[in-house]
């Protein structure tokens, strides 16, 4: 059991009896009467994202998930294979898993991937993932200071908005988060 003031985004709770994941969460003082979090919580089931209320005291039920490093392998069909890094058993994930961030994973990348009582809840990137331009158009000499954006398409089908300054084949960080771009890598 959990204080509900202890609430963290990316938290895992038992809520009704359902696993959900805490995707944002805001701490509230009105003038009159105590404290209380307004809590934005995805089960992580059905996918369904709800807002819950909770007193600051409130004690709430924290599910314990182990997190384990696995490397993407390739896709199959409707299935993702990864490879458990310390064992090496291969873990097979359908796209609902990756709940829309399949074009931020390329072949070696190393990922988390959460368990709950041994079957798994989600797939945790990293914050940046290093992608290679594809297709863009070319910048212009002079073109270096300039915040104007243009479409460049990356080597796993993802469309990113870039500076003008970067060019087909140059490698870039990009936001798992937002999937905006980051930096040059």
């Amino acid at each position: 059991m959990i204080n509900a003031n202890d609430i963290k985004n990316g938290m895992i709770l038992k809520v009704g009896g359902e696993l959900c994941i805490v995707s944002g969460f805001q701490h509230t003082k009105p003038g009159k009467g105590p404290a209380y979090l307004k809590v934005k919580l995805k089960n992580l089931l059905k996918g369904k994202v709800t807002e819950k209320t909770f007193r600051t005291g409130e004690k709430l039920e924290d599910a314990y998930v182990e997190r384990k490093t696995a490397q993407f392998m390739y896709k199959a069909d409707n299935e993702y294979i990864f490879m458990d890094q310390e064992d090496y058993e291969h873990i097979h994930l359908n796209s609902s898993y990756l709940d829309g961030d399949e074009n931020l994973l390329k072949e070696g990348e190393t990922i988390e991937i959460q368990f709950y009582e041994n079957n798994p809840i989600s797939v945790l990137l990293p914050t940046f993932v290093k992608l290679k331009v594809i297709s863009t158009e070319p910048g212009m000499k002079g073109d270096t200071v300039s915040s104007t954006l243009k479409p460049a398409k990356l080597e796993t089908g993802l469309e990113v908005q870039v500076p003008l300054f970067i060019n087909e084949g140059d490698i870039i960080k990009v936001d798992t988060r937002d999937k905006s771009y980051s930096e040059r890598a």
